[in-house]
């Protein structure tokens, strides 16, 4: 299967050379240029690792084995087979994409990105190393690190914004073990940190390096596609459970700050899974929020942080995929891509946003209101979330109250409410005194609901990458790794 640049100056690449490249080389995303075909009513009913081999080899042709390295990617690293459950409330149904070695979303994707790269090399034939590159908002980097630990032949590097991720966040990375793994904080937001990451790709273009650099962020086609799987699972799970019928349409809330994450819903719609609206989910952050509302995106403004870090993002690279998908015009996503990097925004034209609408629905919930749903999805639905999920489910009854639409709902839950103590002890009024291992453990108390195992022990775990750097020093950084 041939893959393409959204913005059409680089060359193709098949499926597996665009999984081992991770960005094209004009700067822009690959997409395979024709949309794979699948029937989606037999991954319905079917266990999860089954429905996962079917989605990536529809995308992944190039890759073989792919049954093989779906086994080797997910059995026994997750808490439950099924790999992320749906849990049903009064309300809307959570699917708890939590459930894996870091607690968090990225796991799913980032367990099974290792063994596409390393299967990828050995078809393509490679022999060098690779340097995996990425930025990470708080959750991609632990998971990426956890993934590609001692995977022979690759090395990683993840850089986050130092004081932009929670603490919980940080001592997942900086204990990170193994011998192919660099972590290191930059001096700036995310944004600074996934800038950084680019210029990187784009000032080692054409140059000699005793490595092939790629991503493990959601540009890589590797990073996204594997997510598509858990939309199949949670409407599968509804359809099993009697809760709808095959082929009725489900809304999907979710929780988003670069774009990836609901990109995955709209890929599953395409592959034909009933999706009926996706809800855009930001915080206070929220320029996705205006962009669906307005058709202008903007990044001119202030970059909050909030008790929502992974979400606290005003580039969204996984929007440039979407533009191409309903345009067809790489043309214009270059141009829009140009004018965002030199002026710092676009508007699309009126008929692209109205595709866009026809889709996507957006809203964005602060602080105090995430804080308040998390307080009353305790109390009143006895579901405990974190500040992501309940930016989602929050955004979700808005889009309920404000459109009358009351088909099936699915709140996607990001992360495991044990990364962000603090802030959840906080919104169901317990104490917060010490640090976040001492709320943790108070949280345990006061609500019942276990700590997951590979949070427990981070406290004993020692520091082993404390640098810190300037956002203008990452390229002197990897080029000494």
């Amino acid at each position: 299967m041939q893959y393409h640049s959204t913005r059409g100056g680089a060359a193709e690449a098949n499926s597996a050379q665009a999984v081992l490249l991770g960005l094209a080389e004009d700067g822009g995303l690959y997409l395979p240029k024709t949309f794979p075909e699948l029937d989606w009513r037999r991954c319905i009913g079917v266990d999860t690792l089954t429905m996962a081999e079917k989605i990536l080899s529809a995308f992944l042709p190039d890759i073989p084995n792919m049954q093989e390295l779906v086994t080797r990617a997910y059995s026994g690293k997750f808490e439950t087979e099924d790999l992320t459950p749906t849990v049903k409330t009064d309300r809307f149904t959570v699917l708890e994409l939590f459930r894996g070695p870091t607690s968090a979303f990225k796991d799913v994707a980032l367990s099974m990105l290792p063994q596409l790269m390393t299967a990828a090399k050995t078809e393509a034939g490679m022999q060098e190393d690779i340097l995996i590159l990425t930025a990470t908002s708080g959750d991609t980097g632990k998971a990426a690190l956890a993934g590609f630990q001692d995977v022979p032949g690759i090395r990683i590097c993840v850089f986050y914004p130092d004081g932009g991720v929670s603490d919980v966040q940080r001592r997942q990375m900086v204990s990170q073990e193994g011998n192919n793994v660099t972590v290191c904080a930059v001096r700036g937001n995310f944004d600074d940190a996934q800038t950084g990451v680019k210029n990187i790709f784009a000032a080692c273009q054409g140059k000699e390096l005793p490595f092939a650099l790629s991503s493990a962020n959601s540009i890589n086609i590797g990073r996204l596609v594997p997510q598509i799987t858990y939309y199949f699972k949670a409407y599968s799970d509804l359809v099993v459970s009697g809760q709808i019928d095959l082929g009725d349409p489900v809304n999907f809330s979710v929780p988003t700050g670069n774009f990836g994450d609901i990109l995955a819903g709209f890929l599953a719609k395409k592959l034909g899974l009933p999706v009926g609206k996706l809800i855009c989910a930001s915080n206070a952050n929220n320029v996705l929020t205006d962009f669906i509302r307005t058709g202008t995106y903007d990044r001119r403004r202030p970059l909050y942080k909030t008790t929502s870090p992974s979400m606290d993002i005003l580039v969204s690279s996984n929007l440039e995929r979407l533009l191409y998908l309903l345009s067809g015009d790489t043309a214009l996503v270059a141009e829009l891509m140009a004018k965002l990097n030199t002026q710092g925004y676009y508007t699309v034209p009126a008929d692209l946003l109205e595709k866009v609408q026809q889709i996507f629905w957006a809203g964005y919930s602060d602080d105090a209101r995430g804080a308040d749903t998390i307080r009353r999805v305790w109390q009143e639905q006895g579901y405990l979330c974190d500040p992501h999920t309940a930016s989602g489910w929050a955004v979700a009854e808005d889009y309920v109250n404000q459109t009358g639409d009351n088909r099936p709902m699915v709140v996607l839950s990001t992360a495991s409410p044990y990364k962000f103590p603090a802030a959840v002890l906080s919104a169901i009024g317990g104490d917060t005194a010490g640090d976040e291992f001492a709320q943790m453990e108070r949280l345990e108390a006061v609500t019942g609901v276990k700590i997951p195992e590979n949070l427990s022990g981070l406290r004993q775990k020692p520091e082993r990458h404390t640098g810190v750097i300037d956002k203008e020093d990452m390229l002197t950084f990897v080029l000494k790794l």
